[in-house]
């Protein structure tokens, strides 16, 4: 591990560890007995975990150290404010799915310029998590702003322009698309 991954790693962290003690901070009045924000800070801690793991695992001690004390109470420090910011202007999902979105970008690019096929595959598994979670923020956000909250279907089959594809093929006339 060489000292541009380490310092992407501890970034990853710090920036895991501010989101999830914004969700904490924004679940302590959250009614749903398993909110949003409590599976993403779940989702932020893990992803924290994975980080500090592979930086305990470096076989210099002065990679390995971790967050200090004074850092969490920043962290707490800067939750609370934007908690009660978010609280006020009544768009705690929009605010929080912002946070999320920080650390999905910083998960994307510590995984793109990893060299370690088992942080890539654990930083993968929770790329699809927190993209879920975003997308679920995203969606209370539009309806939380007075949008209504519409599902998102995919098409399963889309009908034929012509009618077979015989009819297709003979109206074309590049020769290796004839069927």
């Amino acid at each position: 591990m060489i000292d541009a991954e380490v310092l992407r790693l501890r970034r990853l962290r710090d920036i895991a560890l501010r989101t999830r003690a914004l969700g904490n901070y924004l679940d302590s009045e959250s009614v749903a007995d398993r909110s949003v924000f409590a599976r993403s800070a779940v989702a932020c801690w893990t992803v924290a975990r994975i980080a500090t793991g592979r930086l305990r695992a470096h076989p210099y001690l002065s990679y390995q150290r971790g967050p200090n004390r004074l850092q969490s109470m920043a962290d707490r420090l800067f939750a609370s404010l934007l908690g009660l910011s978010a609280r006020r202007s009544n768009r705690p999902l929009s605010v929080y799915g912002e946070q999320l979105q920080t650390v999905a970008r910083e998960v994307d690019d510590v995984r793109a310029l990893t060299w370690s096929p088992d942080l890539s595959d654990a930083l993968g598994r929770m790329q699809i998590q927190i993209r879920r979670l975003a997308n679920e923020l995203e969606l209370g956000a539009y309806t939380e702003a007075g949008g209504t909250a519409l599902p998102r279907v995919v098409a399963a089959a889309r009908p034929e322009p012509g009618g077979s594809l015989d009819d297709l093929a003979v109206e074309t006339s590049w020769p290796y698309l004839a069927i």
